[in-house]
């Protein structure tokens, strides 16, 4: 599973709003919701605060996977979110998180869950990919680095 295949530019959001965790999670939630592809923003921002009450997403380096599951989802959500500024997202690094990939699976898909958690995560780990979506202007631009970046 390629990150890049994952990818839709109606879902990038180089401009997500939000000074905190539960800012840009809710921003994450209205955006996803108006798309209409998660039928009420309430109950995903819900979801992904419980998960993050577990234990930050944060996974260091500027970079969060913000993630959860929901029950009726018709397919799974990958959405990209940039915060400039950097946000305090309790990552394990103590860094402030500027990049955020957020996942909503359908709950009767755990292995596609996985496997969309696992393309990110091989993804971030090559050289500066996650630094380098900062420096893009608009969605359009950070969807075609993810095409040509082998994601």
């Amino acid at each position: 599973m390629r990150l890049g295949s994952l990818a839709r530019p109606e879902l990038i959001f180089p401009d997500l709003p939000g000074t905190d965790r539960a800012g840009v999670l809710h921003a994450f939630a209205e955006r996803i919701a108006g798309q209409g592809l998660t039928p009420n923003a309430v109950d995903l921002y819900q979801k992904l605060l419980e998960r993050e009450q577990l234990g930050s997403t944060g996974i260091g380096g500027g970079i969060a996977i913000p993630h959860c599951k929901l029950s009726g989802l018709k397919r799974g959500v990958l959405a990209i979110g940039l915060v400039p500024q950097g946000v305090d997202f309790g990552a394990v690094d103590g860094k402030a998180v500027k990049v955020f990939f957020l996942i909503v699976s359908p709950s009767e898909s755990p292995s596609e869950h996985l496997q969309v958690l696992s393309a990110i995560s091989r993804w971030v780990k090559a050289d500066r990919r996650a630094e380098r979506l900062l420096t893009l202007g608009d969605a359009d631009a950070v969807y075609d680095f993810l095409q040509d970046e082998g994601g």
